[in-house]
């Protein structure tokens, strides 16, 4: 959006009286207010001193390591550069545990030049970011995208259950927590385990949720609470500046030693333990700097402040825009999400207009509704971060021939195909990238600020002849 485009919106009638001019500009927010961003505190800037000091020896990262599998209930952890590589080597670790081999299937020599999931199925959510996906590929593996519940927008297990119908023979399960908000795994859990394959949990988003694995009731406080990732085969872990910690790096979480010396070892470059450069499979190279470590460690201390604040932010906005205005995402009963990321979608009794391909949107300013990315430039131009809901993998141009699953079955997106036969009755992952929004959830906004985000979405809706002031 250019700065002329920008200052129309702000010119708009319907947004005056907004900002007070005596202490903000009509401009928007100066600074701008976040999307999100990573835990900043003052054991941070000591442990990096610490690093510093004893020339980043790796003394960091061995605590960082320790101190995560603690916190996620985890015998280990071993740390690497991004969410991407700690996937990768999980799944390595799941095609040796399966297949008896880490290296490659089918393959010349064993070098793995297909990749350790040579011509396997891989079912993983449909509402999830690349990196996520991609490193099932990098493998050789077929990503099969499985539509999300409703509710916790994460993976269905009723059309997890279909797929297997179809595809019985998959043996590797990849799951997300979509923005915190901890899905079905029980469930999915148990659909695994009756198929024997190996469920890999991606917690990046949900690190410090938590889900109920007892037997009593969740509300009366007894029984057990696990954290999220404690119910997969393997949990990894993706830390970005945009997370709830970050700005880089990642984990893979195992309960079995041998596991934890395998991803080291693959995650070293696969050197064998000689004194010179000795390689007998292929690894990655992609340990975590001790410098990444040393702020990740003082993060872990402040993950539950964290969390309170990003609940008190998602309650605000769920008591002030759920229900008519808006469907914000929820959290299912029997979890503790860690409220990352407040998402809704557009609802009103007034469909909004909207169109989008894959490099454009377009949108009809509507009274009484309004479109998601109406929403999104509004925002944009009062200087307030906000995103779409995560595009579908199964919609991406380099995914749209893998075959994706809804309540109504298998479906293919090839471009350019039409049935007339055949149409998608439920397709979740879809509607919600159609009609949603993610809200600044940024742990550090002031009341203040997200009374006045929540103005810009009234005004959204309202236009200006109505009076804001009934909707508070």
């Amino acid at each position: 959006m250019t700065e002329v485009e920008k200052k129309w919106i702000r010119e708009q009638p319907r947004f005056k009286g907004i900002f007070d001019a005596d202490t903000q500009k009509q401009n928007g927010f100066e600074p701008s207010v976040p999307l999100t961003s990573y835990i900043k505190c003052d054991e941070s800037r000591e442990y990096i001193n610490q690093a510093l000091e004893a020339g980043c020896d790796g003394t960091q990262t061995q605590k960082f390591e320790e101190e995560l599998a603690k916190c996620m209930d985890f015998r280990y952890a071993v740390s690497v550069s991004s969410g991407e590589a700690a996937l990768r080597i999980a799944l390595r670790l799941a095609a040796e545990k399966l297949y008896g081999s880490s290296a490659g299937i089918m393959t010349p020599a064993g070098l793995g030049s297909q990749g350790s999931l040579h011509g396997k199925r891989v079912f993983c959510s449909d509402l999830t970011t690349a990196d996520m996906v991609n490193p099932i590929v990098f493998e050789g593996g077929e990503p099969v995208f499985i539509d999300s519940a409703p509710g916790n927008w994460s993976m269905d297990p009723e059309v997890l259950a279909l797929a297997f119908e179809k595809y019985p023979d998959v043996q590797i399960v990849v799951m997300n927590h979509a923005y915190g908000f901890p899905g079905d795994i029980m469930e999915i859990r148990r659909i695994c385990y009756e198929y024997d394959a190996l469920l890999i949990e991606c917690v990046s988003e949900a690190i410090g949720a938590a889900y109920w694995v007892g037997e009593d009731a969740p509300d009366i406080g007894q029984g057990i609470w696990a954290k999220t990732g404690g119910l997969g085969n393997y949990a990894v872990l993706g830390f970005a500046p945009d997370k709830m910690m970050g700005p880089s790096g990642g984990a893979i979480l195992v309960q079995d030693f041998y596991q934890k010396q395998k991803a080291d070892y693959l995650a070293s470059g696969a050197k064998a333990a000689v004194p010179w450069n000795q390689h007998e499979e292929l690894g990655f190279f992609c340990k975590m700097r001790d410098l990444d470590a040393a702020m990740l460690r003082g993060q872990l201390l402040h993950l539950d402040e964290t969390i309170a604040k990003k609940q008190k932010i998602f309650e605000k906005y769920h008591e002030k825009l759920d229900g008519c205005l808006a469907y914000v995402i929820s959290a299912n009963e029997g979890t503790k999400p860690n409220y990352w990321m407040t998402v809704m979608t557009s609802e009103s009794n007034i469909r909004f207009m909207e169109a989008r391909n894959d490099r454009r949107y377009v949108y009809k300013d509507v009274h009484g509704t309004a479109a998601p990315m109406e929403i999104y430039d509004v925002l944009t131009a009062f200087h307030v971060e906000t995103s779409p809901v995560y595009k579908p993998m199964s919609m991406q141009p380099v995914y749209r021939n893998h075959e994706h699953f809804t309540l109504d079955g298998a479906w293919r997106m090839y471009e350019d195909f039409y049935n007339d036969t055949f149409s998608l009755r439920c397709d979740r992952a879809k509607e919600y990238y159609e009609c949603g929004i993610c809200l600044p959830s940024d742990a550090d906004m002031t009341e203040e600020e997200q009374d006045t985000v929540i103005d810009l979405i009234y005004a959204c809706y309202d236009k200006a002849d109505m009076n804001r002031l009934a909707w508070v």
